[in-house]
């Protein structure tokens, strides 16, 4: 068969397309297909459904017009009746379509032009849906690229099959780029727009330094060095927690690598940028203590519940523990995930001796006993005056200068000093209309009840319907900060344990829940087992 010059370019047309915009030649096709059944519905009336097929092997063009089959015609442009589709295919049924071919015709210069708008928008669809399944699943890649053009400070990135935008805030400080440098970049997002794919950028992410290692070191690649966490100033100072899953490789020696050649290679890459490389612990403690470096740490306080840790450092390592305009403690708090306190060893001494002085004079006014007795009974390690009233007198007694009777008589004032306070808080509690039954929840004190009417919990099933955070607070992470909320009960010092105990005992009280059943039996010679918890129970309407 004879193929015509003008086939002949259709096809050299759709394959120069295809390889320019690197899409299926397929796609072009079918994109000139639409172009020309648009042209045809232009000549023949917008009613008409015309499809038009390219031959992908000889490009031979084919018009038909689709015709419904129907027993009693409206319209001849769009309907067929029944006899005449059985002349044609003897098994059409009402509701079929019979194709009826049509000539070819000339395009004119409207037809043609808007054929061509219909190409070009098909083909655009089809490349930015190819620029955003190539690189949707290529987040968290580094990519090499050149600039195309810098606009108003952000740097436009020729990757080669597109292009993507690194952001003025997401470039190194002070840091410039020219049209035709190379680039390496952190693909970090790539979002789908109404202007096409958008491909994002970042060399301030911290992932991009972790890739740049993975590169720079095979442990790390191979996976037996895993970096844990990164913390990075961009352009000033980063720290990054590696450790070896190996124990006969170092994992900040291979990171540093012979005469630091490995760690330069990065430092280099991000224009300066000093590293600190900090062996990761799963010890909470020993990891911030490393995290700090290059400051000592004498000793360090944990709250858990906060995620906070005080650290103790010697007065002269201060400076050094915070860092140039708190940038050390900045990023070691950033890499740990945890708040950090610095204090000096004065300034914890002079702690230490305020909450001695406050304790010592709590014992004072409470017992009615002079200054040094006062201070004997905080040095020997007692924080409240319920904690000396219940322990065990030879405790008290064992106190140097003290003997029975003095231990005795402290005592029984501490337990006089209690009775008045409970007194105190149960005409508080009846003030506020806290109802008899909150106090018998087991867990809850005079003191609680108290501060339950405050915050207008005033049954037991008010207490029920509290949750554990209600009663102790909690904490929420936001923009890297740690934010503490208050619960009803914070002064109190309760464990998440001890506030869900009080929670459970209460709805078991209202009738909420069941107790767990206890054996009342226990075999001979075998341990007593306690069940400890409860199960739910359909709530009493």
């Amino acid at each position: 068969m004879v193929i015509s010059a003008n086939r002949l370019e259709l096809l050299q047309i759709a394959d120069a397309v295809a390889r320019e915009k690197q899409i299926d030649r397929q796609i072009v096709l079918t994109a000139m297909e639409d172009a020309i059944q648009k042209a045809a519905r232009s000549r023949y009336g917008s009613e008409t459904e015309v499809r038009a097929e390219i031959n992908p092997r000889t490009g031979e063009i084919r018009l038909s017009r689709l015709l419904l089959v129907v027993d009693e015609i409206e319209n001849n442009a769009i309907h067929i009746d029944i006899a005449d589709a059985r002349r044609r295919n003897p098994a059409a049924q009402v509701g079929d379509y019979i194709a009826e071919p049509l000539p070819p015709f000339d395009f004119g210069r409207i037809a043609a032009q808007s054929a061509k708008q219909v190409i070009v928008q098909k083909v655009r669809d089809a490349e930015r849906d190819r620029q955003y399944d190539e690189y949707k699943d290529r987040v968290g890649e580094i990519l090499n690229g050149q600039v195309k053009r810098v606009e108003y400070g952000n740097v436009v990135v020729d990757l080669g099959r597109g292009e993507a935008v690194l952001r003025r805030d997401e470039l190194i400080p002070r840091e410039t780029f020219r049209p035709g440098d190379r680039i390496r970049s952190y693909l970090y997002d790539v979002r789908r727009e109404q202007r096409g794919p958008q491909i994002f950028l970042s060399r301030t992410h911290p992932q991009f330094m972790a890739k740049l290692f993975a590169q720079e070191v095979p442990e790390i690649y191979d996976g037996i060095i895993e970096i844990r966490a990164v913390a990075r100033d961009p352009g000033s100072r980063a720290k990054i927690a590696v450790i070896s899953r190996d124990s006969s490789i170092d994992p900040v020696g291979a990171c540093v690598g012979m005469r630091g050649s490995r760690v330069q290679a990065v430092v280099g890459e991000l224009q300066g940028e000093k590293i600190d490389i900090i062996p990761w612990s799963e010890d909470i403690a020993t990891f911030i203590v490393n995290a700090l470096q290059p400051a000592e740490v004498a000793k360090v306080v944990l709250d858990e519940d906060s995620e906070r840790i005080e650290v103790v450092v010697p007065d002269e390592q201060l400076s050094l523990a915070i860092g140039r305009r708190g940038q050390n403690v900045r990023l070691a708090s950033q890499l740990t995930g945890w708040n950090i306190d610095i204090l000096t060893e004065a300034e914890e001494s002079e702690r230490r001796q305020k909450e001695f002085a406050e304790r010592s004079t709590s014992f004072m006014n409470a017992l009615n006993v002079d200054e040094v007795v006062g201070q004997l009974l905080a040095s020997e390690g007692f924080r409240t005056v319920e904690e000396l009233a219940y322990v065990e007198p030879a405790e008290v007694a064992g106190i140097e200068g003290f003997d029975e009777e003095t231990a005795g008589e402290i005592q029984n004032r501490a337990r006089e000093h209690l009775a008045m306070i409970e007194a105190a808080n149960d005409a508080r509690r009846i003030e506020l209309g806290v109802e008899d039954a909150v106090k018998e929840i087991d867990g809850v004190n005079s003191a609680m009840t108290v501060a339950f009417g405050e915050n207008d919990i005033k049954t037991v099933e008010d207490v029920a319907g509290c949750a554990t955070d209600d009663l102790i607070g909690w904490t929420e992470r936001k923009n890297g900060e740690v934010q503490r909320f208050d619960g009803i009960l914070k002064d109190f010092e309760l464990s998440k344990e001890e506030a869900e105990a009080i929670v459970t005992a209460a709805r078991v009280k209202a009738g909420w829940i069941e107790e767990a059943p206890v054996a009342d039996e226990v075999a001979e010679g075998e341990p007593a087992v306690e069940e400890a918890g409860a199960t739910e129970a359909p709530h009493a309407s």
